[in-house]
């Protein structure tokens, strides 16, 4: 039975995304700074998580790195130190790290995080893991934040930081009061080549450190390697999870390792969508309610649930699933095609089993892992 599961999760996983459009970055911000010629940063080794199959140990899908902004040691310092610096909000008081919290797999236990001034957002803050490989298995421009509204990893480090409502900060200004700073010169140096701070460099670093953001190291990831062993119970939400005429969860959250497709879908939460999510970025009537599908990873770290924060407990999304989802032009055909038959009828054995599958995906070593602290 677990050799089906590990040729499912593969499946799964390698498979799950179809391109439908052509990638089209946004133009990179100019930078036009000179660099040391005797610049030689440290080249970062990312460890890669790894899982057993057939007696053989296999590492996760390596990350496509840009050419422009390779993994280094000094950018990766550079990196977190901006991540946890409060200097990056206008009033100096609200860093990256204030609304994504390690102790809650970088994300946040309210509903709508509160920013600069104690305004409070419309959107639950998104963990932060294993966000680099939304770039190699999602082929669209739209791969971050909830409605997908950016398209890589540099790109939507300054969503927050400019956005009014989070930390409002004008870039010039954060510019200058990065170079009264008596470490960032030379640590600007260090991981670029030049002690010019530059908001290019900010962005470079912030996505260096967020691409060292692994997770996966759940009791699940153990039951691969054969490191642990699920209960029953687990076990049979496990096939749950996987089995198209049960929980049926898989077709939008892949299985291992990532638990997820990264792709932007209409899960049936509302029935009127219009200018909700991707359309509001795209204005096309065929993306209308349509979010990014997270990772089902750390779960019991990351209430609460969807976009808006709508859900406190697993048994309430479970729930939402099992008969409580909403037909709309565009709900996913993975959703929709429950409905003739009033929903995946689970049974209330049957949730419990799911629920304690998806607990097998909390990754506690995450949380305290001293590399992202």
């Amino acid at each position: 039975m677990k050799q089906f599961f590990y040729v499912l999760s593969f499946a799964l996983l390698l498979g799950g995304c179809s391109p439908d459009e052509a990638v089209v970055p946004t133009p990179p911000v100019a930078d036009s700074t000179k660099k040391d010629s005797s610049f030689t940063p440290t080249p970062y080794n990312l460890i890669y998580p790894t899982i057993k199959r057939n007696g053989y140990f296999r590492v996760w899908p390596r990350l496509v790195m840009p050419a422009n902004n390779p993994l280094t040691v000094e950018g990766v310092a550079l990196g977190k130190k901006l991540f946890f610096d409060s200097l990056l909000s206008a009033t100096n008081t609200i860093a990256c790290a204030s609304c994504h919290l390690q102790t809650q797999a970088f994300a946040d236990n309210k509903r709508f995080s509160v920013g600069v001034e104690g305004r409070v957002g419309s959107r639950n803050s998104m963990p932060l893991f294993n966000l680099g490989w939304a770039e190699m298995f999602n082929q669209t421009p739209h791969r971050f934040f909830w409605d997908g509204r950016k398209a890589s990893m540099e790109d939507q480090v300054l969503g927050p930081i400019g956005d009014p409502v989070e930390m409002n900060q004008d870039l010039a200004e954060l510019v200058t009061e990065l170079k009264a700073k008596a470490d960032y010169p030379q640590m600007f140096k260090k991981a670029f080549g030049s002690d010019s701070i530059t908001i290019k460099g900010v962005m470079m670093a912030i996505a260096q450190f967020e691409r060292t953001l692994i997770s996966g190291n759940s009791k699940f990831d153990k039951y691969l390697r054969f490191e642990a062993e699920l209960t029953e119970q687990e076990l049979n939400g496990y096939a749950i999870y996987s089995t198209e005429g049960k929980g049926d969860c898989f077709h939008c959250h892949a299985v291992s390792p990532l638990f997820t497709d990264f792709s932007m879908r209409n899960n049936g939460l509302d029935s009127v969508v219009e200018g909700k999510g991707l359309g509001a970025i795209t204005g096309n009537p065929l993306h209308m309610g349509l979010f990014k599908t997270p990772s089902l990873r750390n779960l019991s770290f990351t209430a609460p649930y969807m976009h808006d924060g709508r859900f406190n407990t697993l048994e309430e999304v479970v729930e939402f699933y099992n008969s409580q989802t909403k037909d709309s032009q565009t709900t996913d055909a993975a959703i929709r095609k429950h409905f003739k038959n009033g929903g995946l009828n689970l049974t209330s054995k049957e949730k419990a089993d799911l629920v304690a599958f998806l607990r097998t995906l909390n990754d506690e070593d995450f949380l305290t892992n001293p590399n992202f602290k």
